[in-house]
């Protein structure tokens, strides 16, 4: 699970269709996305290290990629890590570490300065959805009523009722 800003807009590629099964032409999407720790070192000088992380994002979050995410973006991405090698051109092995994405949420501010509603995935296009609003604040139910007591034998010295509690709970 990662939580960072996109380093430069997602390149976008589509693998050759397969021949028995047309239009099924996949969708990769694949930027780099840079998460950030901070701390204090012994002299209590604040230090920041940043990690650069490639991210691949196939078919629907490779589409969520490709319209939502820009350089900058603020994401959440979840993951599964994947290396990857093959021979450059002098012939040396060349080993690549990739997090292929399983699930992908937009978080931070529109462009336009609008909040992304942080639930539910993604947002919609601008030109199709209205503007965020959130839910309004919880308002407690007017409390019912206790029932009354039953009433007390003022001769009787034994166990008295348990007065009932005051909230609904089942326990």
């Amino acid at each position: 699970m990662l939580i960072g800003n996109v380093g430069k807009d997602p390149d976008v590629r589509y693998l050759e269709s397969n021949p028995n099964n047309p239009g099924s032409n996949a969708k990769v999407a694949s930027f780099p996305l840079a998460t950030s720790e901070r701390y204090r070192d012994r002299n209590g000088e604040l230090r920041e290290n940043t990690e650069w992380h490639n991210i691949v994002a196939w078919r629907n979050s490779a589409d969520v990629a490709e319209k939502f995410i820009r350089k900058g973006t603020q994401v959440f991405i979840e993951g599964h890590l994947r290396t990857r090698q093959w021979n450059d051109q002098t012939g040396n092995k060349r080993y690549t570490t990739e997090v292929v994405v399983d699930n992908l949420q937009l978080l931070g501010k529109r462009p336009d300065g609008q909040d992304i509603p942080a639930q539910g995935g993604y947002p919609q296009p601008q030109s199709a959805a209205p503007a965020y609003q959130p839910a309004p604040a919880y308002q407690p139910a007017s409390q019912p009523s206790a029932p009354a007591q039953p009433p007390v034998n003022p001769s009787y010295n034994g166990p008295q009722p348990a007065a009932e509690p005051s909230d609904d709970l089942p326990f």
